[in-house]
Order: structure tokens, then sequence, then C-alpha cells
């Protein structure tokens, strides 16, 4: 059965107090911390591998390799990884797994100060913590919704997404400043810490008890049935993959872009963070009004796809550096619009399944979206590049508005009336408040 959540909260607040109301609770503000510090260390890893693999080489292409290394095993092991978020406690897997990051990326850090990583061994590296993120990544969406409320689960959702992009603003300038001051091998073992921070947030955190599925209600391919009973779901899928390629230029060709703009590589911390920027800005407006309508959809759409095509085109970096934010922002909205209605479409044990697909989604597809970068790069210019990866969300945004003026059913409504209809009152009880 299917939960909804919307439109329940009768003391609703919305924007900074909707965030600080949630961030103050003991299960959720430990969590929130922990997991923001831990993506931030991710982009200190992401930007001193790019940066070392770019010093190294030169090469846009090999920069499009560490990216596919990053992302590959997401696309290949995520929906096994979600059947096995919905069998086993999630909290407890997740310690696993970040353990093992922190070996993996404390080990990458002693190489690089012995100065044997090279780029083969920087790419080896990132493979095995693609691996780990794929495991991680179905049980860590899913988790948030164990640790607020039903009614806060909304709010919880935009900053789980804000958590990332939180990450997004100040990771990678903070990175850029690391890289330059410390060097290379410190921030490797910064991101090292990162992880272990986000390990002590799971200790001290207690999520409500999980509702596992058994091996036969969690086999992979009934994640793919549910898409096909619930088509609403595969258009937010679709929303979300979207949203993935057009905001994968600023990832993986940031150092490229700087070159472009005629500055230091390591201004591409600077050139993230600016994107990062406009998502954590969206997070703030947008807290307790995630649900959104077909017309916020194409217009946040628009808006991403606009920011990055005009960022990529724009011959002066601090309007380029605007037009990004603006990016950012639409971002941000987009998925966290469809983000939303995917967690709160399905059952608590069958989150992790669908968050698995979001995964795949999101993540798993970013490895071609990083090879067709690094390629369009070095065939034609990474400002080509750019653009051509903003197309999809351009397009997207005019296909929406197209069938909003053809009087289509709204498919953010549908998509919510189906939940709801979905519920039922032992659903309900079942997935209460705590």
């Amino acid at each position: 059965m299917a939960e909804t959540v919307l439109h329940e909260e009768s003391d609703a607040v919305a924007g900074p107090r909707a965030v600080w109301r949630i961030v103050r609770r003991r299960d959720f503000g430990p969590y929130f911390v922990g997991n923001a510090l831990s993506a931030s260390g991710t982009w200190f890893q992401n930007l001193a591998a790019a940066l070392l693999i770019y010093r190294l080489t030169h090469s846009a292409l090999l920069l499009g390799v560490l990216n596919f290394a990053q992302f590959i095993p997401i696309l290949v092991l995520t929906p096994w990884a979600g059947s096995l978020a919905d069998r086993v406690d999630r909290r407890r897997l997740l310690f696993v797994f970040q353990s093992l990051a922190v070996v993996l990326a404390a080990a990458l850090a002693l190489l690089a100060w012995a100065g044997v990583a090279t780029t083969w061994v920087v790419i080896a590296d990132t493979l095995c913590l693609g691996v780990v993120s794929a495991f991680s990544a179905p049980a860590q969406q899913a988790l948030i919704v164990s640790l607020v409320r039903r009614s806060e689960v909304p709010t919880a959702v935009a900053l789980n997404s804000m958590t990332f992009n939180l990450a997004r603003a100040l990771g990678p300038a903070g990175a850029a400043v690391s890289v330059h001051y410390l060097g290379i091998p410190a921030s490797f073992a910064i991101n090292a810490a990162s992880y272990g921070i986000f390990i002590a947030a799971l200790v001290v955190v207690r999520p409500r008890r999980q509702e596992k599925a058994s091996r036969e209600e969690s086999r992979v391919r009934d994640s793919f049935r549910l898409l096909r009973q619930r088509p609403e779901l595969a258009a937010f899928l679709l929303i979300v993959a979207i949203v993935g390629f057009a905001s994968d230029p600023v990832n993986t060709l940031s150092p490229a872009f700087a070159n472009a703009y005629g500055r230091p590589d390591t201004w591409a911390g600077f050139i993230v963070g600016a994107f990062g920027a406009g998502a954590v800005t969206a997070a703030f407006v947008l807290a307790g009004r995630v649900a959104g309508s077909r017309s916020r959809m194409a217009a946040t759409l628009f808006l991403l796809g606009a920011g990055v095509a005009s960022f990529s085109l724009c011959p002066w970096l601090p309007l380029g550096l605007v037009l990004l934010f603006a990016g950012g922002f639409g971002y941000l909205a987009s998925n966290t619009a469809a983000t939303t209605r995917l967690q709160l479409g399905v059952a608590e044990q069958q989150r992790g399944r669908i968050m698995a697909l979001w995964s795949l989604a999101f993540l798993g597809l970013r490895p071609f979206a990083s090879l067709l970068d690094g390629a369009i790069a070095r065939t034609w210019s990474v400002r080509v590049a750019g653009v051509v990866l903003a197309t999809p969300a351009l397009a997207a945004a005019l296909a929406i508005t197209a069938t909003a003026l053809r009087g289509r059913r709204d498919p953010l409504r549908r998509a919510a009336a189906s939940g709801a209809s979905a519920s039922s009152p032992g659903s309900r009880r079942s997935q209460g408040a705590r």
C-alpha cells in the first residue's frame, strides 16, 4: 500500500521556520549535520581527485572517465542495494559501508602523500568509493523518513536535498582552499574524517522501527513492476534523470570551465559552489512548499536548463556565476519536488527500492553524462558540452508547458491522488507519527 502525507499538516509552516523546526529535532538534527559534513567531505575528495588527474594529464576526457568510475557502480549495483535496504536494518547497513569509505579515503590520502597516487590509482579508488555509494544511497535516502513525524516528511525530503546542495555550496570552495593551502593528500584525509563524523551521527539518532520486507517481497523485478502499475512514478524518475544530466557539466568539467574563463583550475570550486549556493537558497525558500504544481515544475526545469546553458556561453565569469546560481535554484526545486513525490508515493517496505530507482535515475545515469561531457568537450569545447547537457531540461520544460496548454491532467496532482487512493486506514495507522 502507498502512503501519503500531503495536505495533512494543520500547523504547517514554510520557509526558514520549517527548516529550523525540523533541524532542532533530536533524531533529525545530528543526522542532518553529519550528513552535510560528510557530503562536503565528498566534494573535497571529488575536487582533489579531479585536480590531481587534470594536473597529471590535462585531459577533459579523463575527467569524464573519473566521474564514470564514481557513478557506474550505482548503475550496476543499486537495484540490489535497494532490495537489501528493504530487508535489513538501514542504519546498520550504513554503519558498515560508511566505515569502509573511511578506509578507502584514508588509503588514498596515504598514497598521495607517498607520491604514488597515479591517475589509475585515483580512478580505482574512486570506483571502490562508488561501490560504497551504491549500497549506501538507497538506505540513506529511505532512512530520513524514519527520523521525523509523518507530517514533516516533505520538509525532511527538502532538507535532505538541501544537505547535498549545502555541501555543493560550501564543499567545493572549501576544497579549493584546502588544495591550495594544505595540498591534495590533506583534502583526501579530510574526506575520510567526514565519513567518521557521519558514523558518529548514526550512533546518536534513533529512527523508528523499520518495517522490513521479506526476500520474496523485495525482489528487484518488483521495483519495475511498481513503475508499470504507477506510471506517474516513472514520470518523476524521468525528471530526476533530466535534472542529473543538466547539472553534470558543472560537476564534471568545472576545472575545464575555469580554464575556459581564463582562471586557475582551483576556481573550479567556486564554479561548483555558485551552483550549490543557488540550490541552498531554493531549499530555504521552498521548505514546507515541496509539493509544487506542473507550471512550477516547468518553470524550475527551464531555470535549470537556461542557467547552465547561459553560464556555458557567457564570456564574463562574474555574470556567469550569477547565471549558474539561478541554475542551481532550478535544480534544487525540480529535484526536490520529484523526489518528494517518490518518497511519499510508496509504503515503508517499498521505499528502499524506489529510492534505489531514484539513485539509478539521478546518479546511475551520470557515468554516461560524464563520458558525453568529456567527449563533447574534447571534440568541440567545454562550452558546447554545457549547452548540450542542459538541453534536455529545456525540452522537458517546454513539453510540460505544452501539455498544460492542451489541458491535460496535472501529473503532480495525479501522483498525490494515486497515493491517497492507495492508502488504507491500516497503513496510515502503521505509518503514524512517533
